[in-house]
């Protein structure tokens, strides 16, 4: 079998924190992390000198670094700083595809010939990429794109046709690749005593294909130093791209954003009409001005719909948001999809009725869709902001509990709201959640302002409440208060956060909030109607 094409892989270590990090202006010499439902997916090496590792838990990880940047995961974020990484490597390198942000692939052979040899090449593009984007990096070059990303997580540069040695001592649990999804497969894998990716390769393909799964017979492949796929055996036809003019020209993310996602589908059911689906996606644009922007990602598992019209989203994100130096200089007119590599595709089954769950009817089905395009109907008239859906979230109180994503987005929990949340509001929910807390009053009998003693707890017996200058209403009966603290061992009592739940003479409930610091202030939360 012939080797796989060899790669140059660019890699920057914990891109997702490093981003975060530069969009909220962290310096970087404080720890950051990046979580995904209450979890660190990635963080920066000053958090894990600090104990912090992927996979800890919020609680874990803060305990362990009270001083702790947390960020919540955006891949639109990520993907748009990394675009000035991509577009240094393109000044020396021709053809570079984006896997994910964080990490760009190019064939190495031209270039290496170019630059006077394959060493020569990386000491240029890690020098290059350092000045023009201001981030460190790594980089491997090695037979395939699995190897050739391994290889840049140790800066190695693997001999030709010694990739299958190189990968065979490495850990099995390096097969699950961030985007691969293969942690069962790994787990398996290593409960069946296979602890590195040698051992697993030794395995016949008769017998790996007859007792795992078609992603236990790709990784396999990857472990033995082979490609992902068999090699392509012919280019995607032409009628599969398509062209969308823009009058006025796109100049607005939002507006690219709404676009992305009617593109995402048409360009989708042209492939599946054909029985094939994307595994390297170009996108191609040109600005009224006749400047030519370009970028190929690359993808591990064929695209969807929300994948293609995330990756349009996300280029188009650092494009238009990029430094002015780096900005096109007028909107973009015309946009090109072009499906640089094609696989066999995958058609989604169908629930029995139409719905895509055992339980749903054809006709709830039926009705949902038609929801669905009105909604989309109503963004096309008023803008992609203009339609929201609710997202009950992880957190403690109300106004951290409920996220409104716009119609269409991805609805990605930033906390699993079953686990255990100490001081969260205990049931029933406000129904009413201000925008923004309403400051608020509480006095005693006495009218002497209600605080906090040094034990947290009240000062005095709540009997008037007021707030946003309304006038005073009698407490009839209160309950608390609970503490709700966050952080408070960074700033003991500057932190310290309780809340209490009072109801008034007509039948009004609210929840209160009394969070400390220099001048600490009651406000209104939630309100119980």
């Amino acid at each position: 079998m012939s080797l796989p094409v060899r790669m140059l892989v660019l890699w920057c270590p914990d891109w997702p924190a490093v981003a975060a990090g530069a969009a909220e202006g962290v310096p970087a010499h404080l720890p950051a992390a990046v979580f995904s439902a209450n979890r660190v997916v990635a963080c920066t090496a000053v958090a894990r000198s600090a104990g912090v590792r992927r996979g800890m838990r919020r609680r874990e990880a803060q305990a362990k670094c009270p001083e702790l940047a947390v960020f919540g995961e955006d891949d639109g974020r990520d993907a748009r700083l990394f675009e000035p990484v991509a577009a240094a490597v393109e000044e020396l390198i021709v053809g570079v595809e984006v896997v994910r942000p964080g990490v760009v692939a190019v064939p190495v052979s031209g270039a290496s010939g170019y630059f006077g040899g394959e060493h020569r090449l990386v000491e240029l593009l890690v020098d290059h990429v350092s000045s023009a984007a201001g981030v460190e990096c790594q980089v491997g070059v090695s037979d395939g794109l699995f190897a050739a990303t391994l290889a840049a997580r140790r800066s190695e540069l693997v001999e030709k046709g010694e990739g299958a040695e190189f990968l065979a001592p490495l850990n099995i649990g390096e097969l699950n690749q961030p985007g691969s999804e293969r942690g069962e497969l790994v787990d398996l894998l290593h409960r069946l005593g296979l602890r590195t990716i040698g051992a697993f390769a030794e395995l016949t393909e008769r017998d790996v294909a007859s007792r795992f799964s078609q992603d236990g017979v790709l990784a396999h492949r990857l472990a033995k130093g082979h490609s992902e796929r068999p090699p392509l055996r012919r280019k995607p036809p032409p009628e599969l791209s398509i062209t969308e003019s823009f009058d006025p020209a796109l100049d607005r993310v939002d507006a690219a954003a709404f676009m992305a996602k009617t593109l995402g589908v048409k360009f989708h059911a042209g492939l599946s009409g054909r029985g094939l689906a994307c595994t390297r996606l170009g996108i191609y644009a040109v600005t009224e001005n006749g400047d030519e922007l370009r970028r190929v990602w690359r993808c591990a598992e064929p695209l969807t719909p929300q994948g293609i019209a995330d990756r349009v989203r996300w280029q188009f994100e650092g494009w238009l948001k990029a430094a002015p130096g780096g900005r096109p200089t007028a909107g973009v007119s015309q946009l090109r999809l072009e499906p640089e590599e094609t696989v066999e595709g995958r058609s989604l089954q169908l629930g029995l009725w139409q719905g895509g769950s055992g339980g749903m009817s054809e006709e709830h089905s039926l009705a949902a869709e038609q929801a669905g395009r009105a909604l989309v109907r109503v963004q096309g008239l008023l803008g992609p902001e203009s339609v929201f859906t609710a997202l009950l979230d992880g957190g403690r109180g109300p106004g951290e509990r409920v996220h409104l994503v716009p119609w269409g987005d991805r609805r990605a929990l930033s906390a699993p709201p079953a686990a255990p949340w100490p001081g969260r509001v205990p049931a029933p929910s406000p129904s009413i959640v201000p925008e923004r807390p309403m400051p608020a009053r509480v006095v005693d009998a006495d009218a002497r302002e209600v605080g906090l003693t040094h034990r947290r707890e009240l000062t005095g017996k709540p009997a008037w409440v007021s707030w946003d200058g309304g006038p005073g209403r009698r407490v009839v009966n209160w309950a608390g208060p609970w503490p709700a603290d966050v952080q408070w061992w960074v700033k003991p009592g500057v932190n310290s956060r309780i809340r209490l739940q009072v109801l008034l003479e007509d039948n009004l409930a609210v929840l209160l909030l009394r969070e400390g610091g220099i001048n600490p202030l009651w406000t209104v939360e939630g309100i119980y109607d």
